[in-house]
């Protein structure tokens, strides 16, 4: 192969691969900032009585909620394997892993609310409003106030690490 061909295929494999990590991390803050939309909305539509119309609204947030923690999962991989600033650097990085055990905690802590919210499908397609117990309504309203806390310390956390804090 010609010096000048290897330089071009090269920068080419640069260029590429540059486009993937930037697409990569806008995929990967998008899907972040819609979880955390998707969770606000919950949390301000939740309360005794729901309408018909405000039910509805949750459930298809919590929905949005799960495909965006999804691609934040699926995305975050792709940027410690592939993207970011290499495996070595992440997995030696402790801040990293309290920032994995806090998007964990925060996926264990959906998964109430989220088979609660699909409960409500049957009611929900009978046109009938989820009738919601004071108890399970106010377990509801903390576990999503404490997901929404989470995801205010995973962007704290990746700022840290991101500026080597926590390294040797």
């Amino acid at each position: 192969m010609p010096q000048n061909q290897y330089k071009n295929s090269k920068l080419a494999k640069t260029k590429n691969n540059m486009w993937g990590s930037a697409i990569v991390a806008y995929l990967h803050y998008l899907s972040f900032m819609l979880c955390f939309g998707a969770l606000a909305l919950e949390a301000f539509n939740l309360k005794k009585e729901l309408s018909l119309n405000e039910a509805w609204k949750i459930v298809i947030a919590d929905a949005v909620y799960g495909i965006s923690a999804t691609i934040v999962l699926v995305t975050g991989v792709l940027r410690v394997i592939y993207f970011g600033k290499g495996t070595d650097y992440y997995l030696s990085n402790p801040v990293f892993y309290a920032k994995v055990v806090v998007f964990i905690v925060v996926g264990l802590l959906s998964l109430y609310p989220t088979f609660s919210f699909i409960g409500w499908l049957k009611s929900l397609q009978q046109e009938q409003a989820p009738k919601l117990e004071l108890l399970k309504l106010n377990r509801l309203i903390w576990l999503i106030r404490i997901e929404l806390v989470g995801f205010t310390l995973i962007p704290l956390l990746a700022a840290i690490m991101a500026r080597g804090i926590g390294t040797n």
